[in-house]
């Protein structure tokens, strides 16, 4: 069987393309290292903006310790046709009271289950892209989605 043809995409679809699969594929797995091992668990984003991700945490998650020893992550969505984003990229800790407040006000869950914003145990990730690939179905290669 010989591999698909890769037809060329214009960047400005290819943006769209991508932004569709995130809005379509809820829950992205979320790829971190511990120590020697990839991890790779579903996350829900508490807020999307173009290809930053933003996802809450536990502080006592695994994942915390996991992403405190090394940033750098990987996202993956996967749409019911098999479309793929991943959004290579570093997760630093959402600092800004603002833009917490705006995710919390927007997450009943967030404020069901934790009460406060100030809750010690919330950690806020947000996902700064530095690469961001489109893979249409089982083509078998990825589009470089211009991030700018």
């Amino acid at each position: 069987m010989s591999k698909p043809e890769m037809k060329p995409i214009p960047p400005a679809e290819l943006v769209e393309l991508a932004l569709g699969v995130l809005r379509s594929a809820k829950f992205p797995q979320l790829a971190t290292i511990d120590g020697d091992q990839p991890r790779l668990r579903p996350v829900s984003p508490v807020k999307t903006d173009g290809f930053t991700i933003y996802v809450a945490n536990l502080r006592s998650y695994g994942k915390t310790a996991e992403i405190a020893a090394n940033p750098k992550v990987e996202l993956c969505y996967v749409d019911d046709r098999h479309d793929q984003v991943r959004i290579t990229g570093i997760a630093e800790v959402l600092a800004d009271r603002p833009a917490l407040e705006e995710i919390w006000e927007s997450n009943p869950l967030l404020r069901r289950y934790l009460g406060s914003l100030d809750n010690p145990m919330l950690i806020v990730y947000r996902v700064v892209p530095s690469r961001v690939r489109y893979m249409k179905e089982w083509a078998l290669d990825y589009h470089e989605v211009p991030l700018a």
